[in-house]
């Protein structure tokens, strides 16, 4: 199963990064592909979403379980759509001075091997332009704390 993970250090909070990954609804207003979501239950330390992607003609639909620990940790589990399957990470900790680090990994696998090996010449590009977006976001939503980013080796 192909896994893609980064770390990055933010200048915002843990408590801030983890509110906004955990704000699924407004997920079509700043992830690309992404065009529209519906939150079918939720509460303190778990919900169940939709997601609807999109590129050009194509659609898909994905349920995923979200297991939420405000505001360390958020793992996602996927339970239907076009994928044999699907689990992101987010791991938020806080380093002093107001920034985090936060780790990301996601791990997936298509039901169809040969869509799988063409996906895969393009997720790792994907997958860094939605990095970006949830940085975008964090920064539209909080301001600028300190300088850029910066991916951690």
């Amino acid at each position: 199963m192909p896994s893609i993970r980064e770390t990055r250090r933010l200048p915002y909070s843990a408590e801030q990064m983890f509110d906004l990954v955990a704000d699924v609804d407004s997920y079509p207003e700043f992830l690309p592909w992404v065009v529209a979501t519906r939150v079918r239950r939720d509460s303190d330390t778990e919900m169940t979403a939709d997601m609807l992607v999109g590129f050009k003609a194509l659609r898909e639909k994905f349920t995923s379980k979200v297991v939420k620990e405000h505001p360390h940790t958020i793992n996602v589990h996927y339970i239907d759509g076009p994928l044999r399957d699907l689990d992101n990470n987010w791991t938020f900790r806080d380093v002093g001075e107001g920034a985090c680090e936060i780790d990301f990994c996601v791990d997936f696998a298509f039901k169809n091997l040969m869509f799988e090996t063409l996906a895969g010449q393009y997720i790792d590009r994907a997958f860094r332009k939605m990095v970006s977006a949830f940085e975008t976001r964090a920064e539209e939503l909080y301001g600028s704390n300190s300088s850029s980013a910066q991916s951690v080796a």
